[in-house]
Formats: C-alpha cells, structure tokens, sequence
C-alpha cells in the first residue's frame, strides 16, 4: 500500500537525526552508519530510555529539533505474551513518539515488520498486532510518514536478539539444526541492505507509505544451511506452532524509489560468515 502526498522527504538539508532502539540489532548497526557521516547529528535513544521518570518530556524537547526521526526501537521477541509490555514498547511510546513528529513537523521512519501481513494477510501474533496497530497509527495520523516493512533480517550484531535471531545464526553457533518439516521459506535480508534502506529517506524523496524491505526472494531454510555447510534433521509436524508462517517474500513492487537489495542469500552468508570466523 503507497499512499502519495504531495509533499517529499527531502533530508539533504536535514542535520539532527534521532534514532530509537539505537542498543538493538538494527538500531547499532544503523548508528555505526550514522557515526561515519560528519554532516549528521545523531541522538541515539536506547531502551532504558522509557524507565525514566519524565521520559515524555525528554523526548519532547530532543523531537523539537530534530530534522527526522528513525524509529527503530521495539520489543521484537515475536513469543511475548505480556500484552501490557508489547503494546507500551511497541504500540504506546510509538503513539507519543509519532504524535510529537506531527506537532514539530518532523519526519518519521517507521521500522515495520513482515509480520504485519502474518498468516492469510492478517497478523498472527501480539507482536505483529503491536506493529501493525503502530504502523496504521502513523500513516493515519502523520503527513511525513515510511513505514518500512522489515523481512528477515540477519547478519553481524544479531547475537543481540538472542533466541529471536536468525536461523543462520543459530546453527553457527550449535553446528546443527532442527527444522520445521513442509519446507518454510523466508525472504532473507542482509543487515546493510536493512541499514540502507532505513536511511533512504534520510537522503532521498520517499513518498508517505508502506515499502518491503527484502530481496524479493523467498529460500528455503535448508539452502540457509547448505550454504554455512551446517547439518539438519526434521522436527515432526506436531511441534509447529499455531499460525506459523510457512512462506513469506517481498514484494518488489514495494520496494522504495532507487533503492533495491545488494546482498543475494549466498552473498549475504559469505559476508557474515566471514564475520563470524
């Protein structure tokens, strides 16, 4: 879904850049990029931010001069059940955190997930519902708005998300795997390609919308695998849990204007590989 408007991003000339979940996967690989760039200012707003008392009016006075900001950070354990913790972290300082964009005019990246289109094109989980509430939440409410729609991303730094990582990740560090039987596939996506295009709108004109980030291109699990030389046996059928997604890809017809994927699977595992050496 694109929703045009009249009015661009147009950041080129934008210096204070604010940055949440900057302590997360993502959030610290994307303020590794920002770092090189001398002409940005970057705050970076970490977890422990919203235990601060007055945590509102902080960010109140770090939005009111900022140029854009990228909303990265989330609880992104997808098993959470504790409604209250899911929707405050992902739904809640969202709301507070888009409301205060709107009042100072100050664009927002919004990082979505796949998991909001889930299983039959409705999110399937607590989690995928606290990002899709959050995402609609913003288009609805904000004239300067990309939410972009995260697939499974992997790569250097996602130790970070623990048993939520990668399924990469997590046969290099047992040396072998167990796999769901019926052969899911997932649109595997590098981090840089991620980090690339979390900052697209940053220096380019993005339409107010909601873009997929991925390679276009659904694989197995089992080519995962081969490709780190990793062995795998097969779970039996009663171990899938309800709503499980077997297949999800990218559209690339929703990809942003000028920005497309570097990083094939097998280019993707090479690098990290030689990461994880």
């Amino acid at each position: 879904m694109i929703l045009k408007h009249k009015k661009y991003y147009n950041c080129k000339k934008m210096k204070n850049i604010i940055l949440t979940g900057a302590d997360g996967f993502i959030g610290n690989n994307i303020l590794k990029t920002l770092k090189k760039d001398a002409s940005l200012n970057t705050i970076s707003i970490e977890s422990e931010f919203y235990q601060i008392s007055d945590w509102k009016e902080k960010l109140e006075d770090l939005i009111k001069t900022a140029n854009h900001i990228l909303h990265v950070g989330a609880d992104s354990n997808t098993l959470n059940t504790d409604v209250e913790k899911v929707m405050f972290l992902n739904f809640y300082t969202s709301k507070i955190i888009f409301d205060l964009a709107k009042k100072y005019n100050v664009c927002v990246v919004y990082s979505s997930s796949a998991a909001c289109v889930g299983v039959d094109g409705y999110p399937s989980n607590l989690y995928a519902w606290s990002k899709f509430s959050a995402e609609q939440y913003g288009l609805q409410n904000n004239e300067d708005f990309v939410a972009l729609r995260y697939f499974n991303v992997y790569g250097p730094g996602e130790e970070k998300k623990q048993e939520m990582s990668s399924v990469a990740y997590q046969a290099w560090l047992k040396n072998e795997f167990e796999l769901f039987p019926k052969e899911p596939e997932r649109d595997f996506v590098y981090i840089d390609d991620v980090v690339s295009a979390t900052l697209h709108p940053v220096f380019n004109e993005v339409d107010k919308g909601v873009y997929d980030v991925g390679t276009g291109k659904a694989r197995k699990f089992e080519e995962v695998l081969n490709l780190l030389n990793i062995e795998y046996t097969y779970k039996s059928e009663s171990s899938i849990p309800d709503g499980y997604q077997f297949f999800t890809q990218a559209d690339k017809n929703k990809f942003m204007l000028n920005w497309s994927p570097q990083f094939t699977l097998e280019k993707g595992i090479e690098s990290y590989v030689n990461y994880l050496r």
